[in-house]
């Protein structure tokens, strides 16, 4: 019952609050550069983390710190950091919706380089209606945006990125906590990212003064809602629950991406965008009951085992 509970909360953090983390993007670029938004985003959650998990920090080796400044690269700087400069000319629905092709990504590396996840037909089928409904979510507002085709290669390119450090996560899971291997992860990544907005002049030209409160609020969504909260839920539901379930996070997404539009900016919402949403309920709920019927025989199979091992009582 309790892992039942931490496998629901932890899926409400990946699909509410990142849902809700392009939207705050958009505020924050208001008055903040992107590349030094996504700096304090990452180091800022991931100091916190590292802060929490105390002397656990200590016992980490190489290996696993080299693995995490890979995985922290294709996180934060390869995605947030292309996502962030994405979006100063693509619409956050926009930007969600190019996100949603994160598991089509996974299931292609899982099936050119299989490990312990084999991707399953009927999970590869089930993704069709969700990345489906995405499309429809926000059709209207992809045809009248007249977007031009490198912001949205750079966001397909984030979206590899991101799929291809997934991966590489969910293999190294086992080795640390999730507090701990998020705070790894998103510290190295803030890091760089600072050294890229230095680079590239933002931190010269930046003046605390000039920040909006709407936009240091939303800093401070991302650093809570989205890193430390989102993403060590993240890293757990790796190490416990089938990825091709986990990604489905990127078809919820634009839909609350676009709700939040609707409510708070009074954007409309048709009936081709509720059924959209309803195509993208449809898609994670036949994900949901593949996985589990899939690893019901696995589970019953191990119980079976256990209780052939045990002693009999006399």
């Amino acid at each position: 019952m309790r892992r039942r509970f931490l496998v629901i909360g932890a899926f409400a953090a990946i699909y509410l609050l990142w849902g809700s983390t392009y939207f705050a993007i958009t505020l924050g670029l208001k008055s903040i550069q992107p590349f030094l938004l996504m700096a304090l985003r990452s180091f800022c959650g991931g100091t916190v983390l590292l802060a929490m998990s105390g002397r656990q920090v200590a016992d980490v080796s190489m290996r696993t710190w080299a693995t995490a400044c890979l995985c922290g690269l294709l996180f934060f700087v390869g995605c947030h950091g292309v996502l962030a400069f994405a979006q100063q000319s693509v619409p956050s629905g926009v930007a969600a919706i190019v996100l949603a092709t994160i598991p089509f990504w996974i299931l292609l590396i899982d099936t050119l380089f299989p490990g312990d996840q084999r991707p399953r037909p009927l999970a590869l089928l089930a993704l069709v209606p969700g990345f489906f409904g995405v499309g429809l979510v926000a059709w209207q507002n992809v045809e009248q945006a007249g977007i031009s085709i490198l912001p949205v290669v750079w966001l397909l390119l984030a979206a590899l990125s991101w799929s291809a450090g997934t991966v590489l996560s969910r293999r190294m899971s086992s080795e640390t906590s999730a507090i701990l291997l998020s705070g790894m992860q998103l510290s190295i990544g803030g890091a760089v990212l600072f050294a890229i907005s230095w680079l590239t002049g933002e931190v010269e030209n930046f003046r605390p003064r000039d920040v909006s409160p709407i936009s240091l609020a939303a800093v401070l969504w991302l650093i809570v809602a989205g890193s430390v909260i989102g993403f060590v839920a993240y890293n757990w539901l790796l190490e416990n629950v089938p990825t091709s379930l986990v990604s489905t996070y990127t078809f919820v997404n634009p839909v609350i991406a676009v709700l939040l539009g609707t409510i708070v900016l009074g954007e409309p919402f048709s009936r081709m965008m509720l059924l959209g949403a309803g195509l993208v309920i449809i898609s994670v709920i036949i994900i949901w009951r593949a996985e589990h019927a899939a690893n019901r025989p696995t589970n019953e199979k191990d119980d079976r085992s256990m209780a052939r091992l045990s002693p009999r009582k006399t």
